[in-house]
């Protein structure tokens, strides 16, 4: 009777052991009820000092973090879905991703990283997708323009992202249509006083200086995203570096008449061999962009994301997680690039193959690598100037924001050898 006891004893303690509440996991396919809130809670755990795992592939790259009392409350708060999962159902599961033919992996976040947006501090009439869902994810970020990018802050920071920006000068070629509008005339006012605080005498010459600071901060390691016209300006930019390409508008004196010729395409992140377009009058920057030229209609405008090795390829499977591979398509000033003009060596991560175009995009420089993604924002097909900000309450589960989401956890990630 005393041995039946024990024998009882002992089983009921090894089950205990084996069933104990080990890990949380976030699982990211169609069961979350919240994608981008998920995102935050990843970070706010890193923010704490806690690693987190990053499974590729695995119910749409989900997170599995050790089991804590303090990070289930939060997932409860923010209201992400989770599972409590014993230690047998972990190693089940990294068995099932470690199985060599499995396209899946085990990704270690290791830090959360420091982020910074630039953006300008005067109210234009457009909101910013990132930082539109980087306040609904609750990951915290500081704000940069040109004067601390000039002053020499962006060391400081792992990520940076460029809001809609115009790097050539030009005020984003809104001057045919808005250049009587008072945020208009305001913002040339604004941009022109912080070049002349500077000691640049044009415009053109001090964003030219910016995105020469934030070249540098990529090449020394540094992790850029750009959306919008942020990505073809700011190789606009670094390509026409000392040639004049802005009309008497924009910089009170004549653009130089050869500047096409004079552009070098070794300068820049992303394209070469491109025009640009001079006219003042346009809305277009160069032939990267498709938006005049495109032939899509909306019912048919979406992109689909490369499925990559994440055994081989862990870098683009990072960045192309999701739960849904076709992502619906959305314009902006520059809607999306045109595959000719890419240089090689860039993977293209996302493209409608149909109309020839790339839509998100990734490489290296120097020891940072860099994204552009195309458009203005994932949810508002035809975002135009004035238009209310998207609520993301509306949209937690969306795959196109949460592209933008995998970029912010892409610097936390313990750097693997290459293996190839």
């Amino acid at each position: 009777m005393p041995f039946k006891k024990d024998f009882l004893v002992f089983c009921l303690l090894l089950f205990a052991l084996c069933t104990r509440a080990a890990s949380i996991l976030i699982p990211m396919d169609e069961t979350q009820k919240d994608h981008l809130k998920s995102y935050g809670l990843a970070y706010w755990t890193l923010k704490n000092g806690q690693e987190i795992e990053w499974l590729l592939n695995y119910r749409g790259g989900s997170f599995l973090m050790k089991y804590d009392q303090k990070i289930e409350g939060e997932c409860k708060i923010r209201g992400v879905s989770y599972e409590v999962v014993a230690d047998a159902k972990v190693n089940s599961i990294l068995n099932e991703i470690n199985d060599p033919s499995a396209n899946m992996d085990v990704v270690k976040l290791e830090k959360a990283p420091r982020m910074a947006v630039y953006s300008p501090k005067n109210k234009l009439p457009w909101d910013d997708a990132v930082t539109l869902v980087l306040k609904y994810a609750e990951i915290p970020y500081d704000v940069l323009y040109d004067e601390e990018v000039i002053r020499g802050d962006l060391p400081k920071y792992d990520w940076l992202h460029l809001h809609h920006e115009d790097f050539t000068g030009q005020y984003s070629k809104f001057y045919g249509t808005f250049r009587y509008a008072p945020w208009y005339v305001e913002d040339v006012k604004v941009q022109e006083a912080m070049a002349k605080k500077l000691g640049f005498k044009k415009v053109s010459q001090m964003k030219l200086a910016v995105a020469q600071h934030i070249r540098d901060f990529c090449s020394g390691g540094g992790f850029l995203f750009a959306m919008c016209s942020g990505t073809n300006t700011l190789d606009i930019a670094l390509a026409a570096a000392g040639t004049d390409i802005c009309e008497t508008m924009f910089d009170g004196d004549a653009s130089d008449p050869n500047a096409q010729r004079k552009l070098d395409y070794t300068q820049t992140f992303a394209f070469q061999n491109f025009s640009i377009d001079m006219n003042p009058y346009s809305h277009s920057f160069d032939n990267i962009d498709v938006t005049q030229t495109r032939q899509v209609e909306r019912a048919n405008d979406f992109f689909t994301l490369f499925d990559f090795s994440a055994k081989w390829d862990v870098v683009p499977s990072m960045l192309t997680q999701n739960h849904d591979k076709v992502i619906k398509g959305f314009m902006g000033l520059t809607t999306a690039f045109n595959k000719n003009f890419l240089k090689p060596g860039v993977t293209i991560m996302g493209e409608m193959k149909t109309a020839n175009e790339a839509r998100y995009i990734h490489g290296e420089y120097g020891k940072g690598q860099w994204t552009f993604y195309s458009g203005h924002d994932p949810e508002d097909y035809q975002h135009a100037v004035g238009d209310p900000p998207t609520d993301l309450k509306l949209h937690p589960n969306s795959p196109g924001y949460r592209l933008i989401l995998n970029n912010v956890l892409f610097p936390a990630a313990k750097k693997k050898k290459q293996k190839t």
